[in-house]
């Protein structure tokens, strides 16, 4: 006997290893008159795997808004209906909000459904703390990643990002340009067979020679206090050579701790090594 409420399900599926999924997210899906899903080919191997049998429905970001209508139409005929993307949690970076909203407007339940999802993983994996803001999918052109990143750089929290693997050295590039002072840990295939994870400083990331497939998920640290960078470090040498020539240790060790931002005792030491 199916004792569900009638409403709408967002369940979270499995980001790679099929036996991620919660034993709640089974119960739901194979009680659910519909299943609303992203790809249906997809997800049929989900399903066909847990022997979920049940009547599926294309739902994208290409029919989203006008698929909603029947939707809501099933809602008020008192049918179980169940949300799932390719992998993780619906909605995040997925299709669903309007989904979720036109639910909300005619007074029908949601209910979730909490599982895996790449943005917890790589954020716990990352070791780069717990506060963190996440982005999603970053824009394409230059131009569009340009304002964005330029308002993401906000040194207490870190950023999570989801980035196509076939476009990986052009983001590389501008996560240089824009977060110089962190570092970076790349998310490839979790939980799948041929995981891969890369930690670096930004400024020591190579970019790959080999094309990666798939979708990546990317984590830059919070801001690194208190740190010099290969770069910085090479290019505060090279000022305190220069000002050899004219200042004394002393004046050296103000004007460049303050400008750099870096300890005196730091500025002190290259002046100690460097002078004749």
């Amino acid at each position: 006997m199916n004792n569900l409420e009638k409403g709408l399900y967002i369940v979270s599926t499995p980001i790679g290893n099929l036996e991620d999924i919660t034993y709640r997210a089974i119960k739901i899906l194979k009680n659910s008159d519909i299943i609303l899903c992203e790809d249906t080919r997809h997800s049929l191997k989900l399903l066909n795997n847990f022997n979920i049998k049940c009547r599926l429905i294309p739902y994208h970001k290409f029919n989203e808004k006008k698929s909603s209508s029947k939707i809501i139409q099933y809602l008020n005929e008192g049918k179980i209906l169940s949300l799932i993307s390719d992998a993780g949690t619906p909605v995040l970076s997925d299709p669903g909000n309007i989904i979720v909203n036109e639910c909300i407007k005619n007074d029908h339940k949601i209910f979730t459904v909490p599982g895996p999802s790449s943005v917890s993983a790589a954020v716990s994996l990352s070791g780069f703390g717990d506060k963190f803001l996440f982005y999603g999918f970053l824009p394409k052109t230059e131009n569009e990643l340009n304002k964005s990143l330029k308002k993401l750089d906000i040194d207490c929290f870190c950023l999570v990002f989801f980035v196509p693997a076939i476009k990986i050295n052009f983001y590389i590039k501008y996560f240089k340009k824009y977060f110089s002072g962190r570092n970076i840990f790349i998310a490839r295939e979790m939980t799948k067979k041929h995981e891969t994870y890369y930690r670096k400083a930004i400024v020591d990331m190579s970019f790959f020679k080999a094309q990666l497939k798939g979708e990546l998920t990317i984590v830059i640290s919070q801001k690194i206090k208190n740190e010099l960078l290969k770069t910085d470090f090479v290019k505060i040498e090279k000022q305190v050579i220069r000002y050899l020539k004219t200042y004394t240790v002393k004046d050296i060790v103000e004007l460049l701790s303050k400008k750099e931002q870096v300890p005196k005792k730091v500025i002190y030491n290259l002046c100690i090594k460097n002078k004749k």
